[in-house]
């Protein structure tokens, strides 16, 4: 068989790669869980018609088709999910009856977009989400506690590089759109989604070729996506474009509450962004999106925002808002730029000897003692010289190797040299020996990501 080739957009990290990854779930789970977050999962598909009216993400979608189906079955009108949001609004309508509101859950999963690979951008990727959502009502302040979350996930996090949450909020834009005299908001939005991409000049154009608006109105947009500002004193800014809209006014103060409570709670946490747009339409408030300092041309790793139709059974509406960390986005660019260092590859903390394939019971048994107190552990496959067993252990970065002996066991630390006795109910490694850890590294390189861990 001749050696497959790799799938592009569809990461696969070696075993480091994945301590890595675990590391950032795991941290996600623990806040989440400490804001009272209950876990979900959801299935990989979703009706297609409900997915196509979220926004600008059809030719994304990929469809559900098996492989032999016959011409009049080969739309199963079903497609893999693109994000985690509308997979939840599904649920919640399914399940209204049994839920009590506000209801408040976190769901980590893959999802799966047919986009162009490249750096921060994948066809398979696990986004970490976190929502709350109300029945017909929502208090706000919820959105301030979208902002706290993901800041304090970040910050439990030291391997990842300094993050800013850039909030801004629909009604703003929507409101400061219209009072320029946009017949289309929501086109003027997307255009303005582009800016980072395109640039300024191009945007202008876009927005007077495609939205439809003036040059002068064009270039008002512009200034207002440019203001950016740590603190409420954007509104201040905003107010001296001369733009009048009741929206517009309603948006400025729900951002202003947005960016003060954040940072009140979690100091620096937040700044005011009013570039930020999020391309799909069915955000209806604060939007949200991160980027890392020094690697800003990845992309956002954690975005969300406010929706407030877009769950609706005709009787009852549920809005929610929610925010999600790109999880295989933030570990690419942590492998692929040497962000971090991690100090095995392997949960096995210690590896047991075997003198000789008659005694491997033995070995065996220690290590079953060991495994029944949380340490883990695994036996040496094949009895050998203890000098080779010893560098087995190395290659493979378990730090321990314990020695069984009728006489008495040892245990030894194969990066110190030291070797003591040691009883399997009693001996216990140093807690930062327990699992792998995953720590922060200078970057070694501004080079692109390796390709083993890209693909």
């Amino acid at each position: 068989m001749a050696k497959p080739g790799r799938v592009s957009g569809f990461p696969e990290w070696l075993p480091e790669g994945q301590v890595v990854q675990q590391a950032v779930e795991d941290a996600a789970r623990r806040v989440f869980r400490l804001h009272g977050f209950c876990g979900l999962e959801t299935r990989a598909v979703e009706p297609l018609d409900q997915m196509l009216r979220k926004g600008e993400i059809d030719k994304e979608v990929y469809v559900l088709r098996r492989l032999h189906a016959q011409e009049s079955e080969a739309d199963s009108g079903l497609g893999l999910h693109f994000d985690l949001t509308v997979p939840f609004a599904r649920y919640v309508l399914e399940n209204a009856g049994r839920l009590e509101f506000p209801f408040k859950r976190y769901q980590i999963q893959k999802v799966w977009r047919g986009e162009r690979p490249q750096e921060g951008r994948f066809r398979e990727f696990t986004q970490a989400d976190v929502d709350v959502v109300g029945r017909d009502t929502l208090p706000f302040h919820f959105e301030v506690e979208m902002a706290v979350v993901m800041s304090e996930l970040l910050a439990s996090l030291p391997m990842v590089p300094a993050a800013t949450i850039q909030v801004n909020n629909r009604k703003l834009a929507e409101g400061f759109y219209r009072g320029v005299g946009a017949d289309d908001p929501d086109a003027v939005l997307r255009v303005i989604d582009k800016l980072d991409k395109i640039g300024v000049d191009a945007t202008e154009r876009l927005l007077v070729d495609e939205a439809g608006l003036t040059t002068t109105a064009a270039r008002s947009c512009l200034a207002l996506a440019a203001i950016r500002t740590p603190d409420a004193s954007f509104a201040e800014q905003v107010a001296r474009l001369g733009v009048s809209n009741d929206l517009l006014d309603e948006g400025v103060r729900e951002l202003a509450a947005v960016v003060e409570g954040a940072n009140r709670e979690r100091a620096g946490s937040v700044v005011a962004d009013l570039r930020i747009a999020r391309g799909l339409d069915y955000y209806t408030g604060t939007v949200y999106e991160t980027l890392l300092a020094g690697h800003e041309s990845v992309g956002s790793i954690a975005s969300g925002g406010r929706y407030d139709s877009l769950a609706s059974d005709g009787r009852q509406t549920y809005p929610g808002v929610g925010i999600s960390l790109g999880v295989t986005r933030l570990v690419s660019v942590l492998l692929g730029h040497g962000l971090v260092t991690v100090s095995r590859a392997v949960p096995t903390v210690v590896l047991v000897a075997v003198v000789d394939e008659e005694s491997r019971p033995a070995s065996t048994a220690v290590a079953d003692r060991l495994r029944r107190r949380g340490i883990a552990c695994e036996v040496m496959p094949t009895a050998d010289k203890f000098g080779r067993q010893i560098r087995y252990a190395d290659r493979r970065g378990i730090p321990y190797v314990w020695f069984p002996d009728a006489a008495g066991d040892t245990v030894k630390d194969i990066r110190s040299g030291d070797q003591i006795a040691a009883d399997p109910e009693v001996w216990c490694p140093p807690a930062e020996d327990l699992d792998p850890r995953v720590e922060r590294a200078l970057p070694t390189s501004d080079a692109p990501p390796r390709q083993e861990e890209r693909s």
